[in-house]
């Protein structure tokens, strides 16, 4: 039996699974331990959420562990740690325990044996699940290995006192009772339920789809399943109590939320005067949507929203559902130019997607914002520019102004766009709304609506597009986004010419005296004389050509690479006269190198698949056409 200064040689276990039990580990005791010696292994630190999780769903006792005590210590703290010492120190305790009042409440005794095991006090309200269940671990995240937690198991059995099972199919006393099941609501169906009635579903109306949900499944299972009208009603007074604004100080009430919502809080490194404010969110549900939708698709950076409005700009880090919404995955709130410091949160992104998923991989990683030297990055696509950059590589100065000037317009094909494009003017009508003028500079404002109202509207599409439930509480504009719009267009009502791809027309469907002019159909420049399209909007008219262009196999696939090397070959032999736009180039690509370590950062940590450019004959022109929305 090893000691507990030898903890440092066993081994790191880390399951493959999501989430993971005692029963997927190797425990070992040690000396010293009280009941015979502890149990104890060595697992990640950030998959620590992920054991809880699935030590809570033990099939023959389902319980809930709940934060009995927990202590911090500051990184240099300690001259001389033990092997053990810790930086985060963390009691659960199941919480059908340590407290038993069954006897109490069953009038068998006079309940003086029922003084909580841990010294505090009784916790009103929660006597009815008090059952002494003795089940308890610690977590310690080690001191001189931060990136480790080291379980220690004092109690790995939910029995009682004498020994004998407290709660679970187990005991016999909690047959037919909810004392069979875990003692709360999961958090997956407090975010269901939460979501339901910030987009405004009313209480008879969950209690209904809920009772409908557990019929469907042949009855009750588990304790989400006696979900009761009092449940409701509780989150109902927490959403009616809260508020954005935990303290007159905005960046205190900043502070403040971010100690309650540890758990939505991905990063986060407050202002100081070297260092600007970041604020990485991710809740569990856009963590999955990311590893759903992402895993070999595109995922795209819609950055600096509202930096004339905002106190401080926001960016959205998106992901494309099967209906092309974009559905937000993380919101970056920073004091400072977002591709600054993208470095340090990207990296630590990618370590929590490869800990969730090791085969998990992006196809695209698309930037609306050209000061990255990444813009796009996308399958299918031609080694036109690779084989460009061979040829010319010698050429230094022009490779820069080259890289600087084109390789930043490099675009994808108009079905991301139009989602994005959706996506902005939905967070354009949510925040910026006339009624809320004076929240604007207030940065708990902005986190409190984008983690409550505006996650709940995406919650609620999902959700509805699975189970078919709500749909005529969705927001009209995912289901009207340009993409969606487009598959409503007859064929009859396009009008082209197989042998001029020069311009199409659309018959509109509003009006059908009325044909919009579509140019270059096909491409992945179309342009529409539609009002839509003339704001700089992709259209469903453009996407819609693309569909049929792709269907009649009439678009020519190297035509974009040939024109693209034309304009290429014609540039190299007519380089720009004035030495200021040479030297503007090369100044800018050195800024462009500065501002990239996150990106690279992502395509190092091999989230990013190694793909070579699609490229595209009219990149600047399509710049100055479809420009970053304001």
């Amino acid at each position: 039996m090893p000691r507990m200064e030898d903890i440092l040689n066993l081994p790191v276990q880390d399951p493959p699974c999501v989430e993971f039990s005692a029963a997927n580990l190797k425990w070992v005791k040690v000396e010293g331990g009280r009941q015979g010696g502890d149990d104890i292994a060595l697992i990640p630190f950030a998959r620590v959420e992920e054991f809880v999780k699935g030590e809570s769903s033990n099939a023959e006792c389902p319980a809930s562990f709940r934060i009995e005590s927990r202590r911090k210590r500051s990184e240099g703290s300690i001259s001389k740690p033990r092997v053990d010492g810790y930086l985060e120190y963390t009691l659960y305790w199941c919480s059908y325990g340590p407290e038993d009042y069954r006897d109490s409440e069953s009038g068998n005794g006079d309940g003086s044996n029922v003084k909580p095991a841990t010294g505090k006090g009784s916790r009103p309200g929660r006597r009815h699940m008090m059952r002494g269940c003795l089940c308890h671990f610690t977590v310690k995240r080690l001191y001189t290995r931060p990136l480790l937690a080291l379980i220690i198991y004092n109690q790995r059995k939910h029995v009682d006192k004498t020994g004998a099972p407290c709660h679970g199919i187990l005991d016999r006393d909690a047959v037919g009772t909810r004392a069979m099941y875990a003692p709360r609501i999961s958090e997956d169906l407090r975010q269901k339920v939460m979501s339901m009635l910030y987009v405004g579903i009313s209480l008879d109306n969950i209690i209904q789809h809920h009772i409908e949900a557990v019929q469907g499944h042949g009855g009750p299972h588990n304790r989400d399943d006696f979900l009761t009208r009092n449940d409701v009603r509780n989150m109902e007074r927490v959403i009616r109590n809260s508020s954005h604004e935990l303290h007159v100080d905005d960046e205190c009430s900043v502070k403040m939320w971010v100690q309650r919502h540890h758990k939505h809080v991905f990063f986060f490194q407050d202002y100081s005067v070297s260092e600007p404010f970041i604020l990485v969110i991710q809740t569990d549900w856009q963590l999955q949507q990311m590893l759903h939708y992402g895993n070999n698709g595109l995922m795209s950076f819609h950055s600096t929203f509202g930096s004339k409005k905002l106190k401080y700009p926001l960016s959205t880090l998106l992901v494309f559902d099967s209906s092309h919404n974009a559905i937000p995955v993380a919101w970056i709130i920073t004091s400072s130019f977002v591709g600054q410091f993208v470095h340090k949160w990207i990296g630590l992104l990618a370590e929590r997607i490869r800990t969730k998923d090791p085969r998990w991989r992006l196809s695209a990683f698309l930037v609306d914002n050209p000061s990255f030297d990444i813009s796009t990055i996308s399958p299918n696509s031609v080694d036109t520019i690779e084989e460009f950059m061979q040829v010319f590589v010698d050429q230094c100065a022009f490779m820069d102004y080259f890289k600087s000037q084109w390789l930043p317009h490099i675009v994808t094909t108009p079905e991301p766009l139009a989602a994005i494009e959706t996506y902005h003017l939905r967070l354009k009508s949510k925040l910026f709304h006339e009624q809320n003028v004076n929240f604007w500079p207030r940065v708990d404002w902005l986190i409190h609506t984008l983690t409550t109202e505006f996650h709940s509207l995406y919650w609620l599409d999902q959700y509805s597009m699975e189970t078919g439930y709500f749909e005529n509480l969705r927001d009209d504009s995912f289901s009207t986004n340009a993409w969606s719009q487009a598959l409503h267009i007859p064929d009859v009502n396009v009008m082209l010419d197989e042998q001029n791809l020069q311009l199409a027309k659309i018959i509109s469907q509003a009006d059908r005296t009325l044909a919009y002019t579509i140019w270059n159909p096909g491409s992945e420049f179309s342009l529409c004389d539609c009002p839509w399209s003339r704001l700089g909007n992709v259209c469903e008219h453009v996407i819609k050509l693309a569909m049929v262009c792709k269907s009649r196999q009439v678009a020519r696939p190297l035509l974009a690479a040939q024109v693209y090397r034309q304009a290429l070959l014609s540039l190299l032999q007519n380089p720009p006269d004035d030495p200021l736009v040479l030297e503007y180039a090369i100044v800018h690509a050195t800024r462009l190198q500065q501002d990239i370590k996150g990106l690279e950062e992502l395509s190092n940590s091999g989230l990013l698949q190694p793909l070579p450019l699609e490229v595209n004959p009219h990149m600047a022109l399509n710049h100055q056409l479809f420009p970053r929305l304001p």
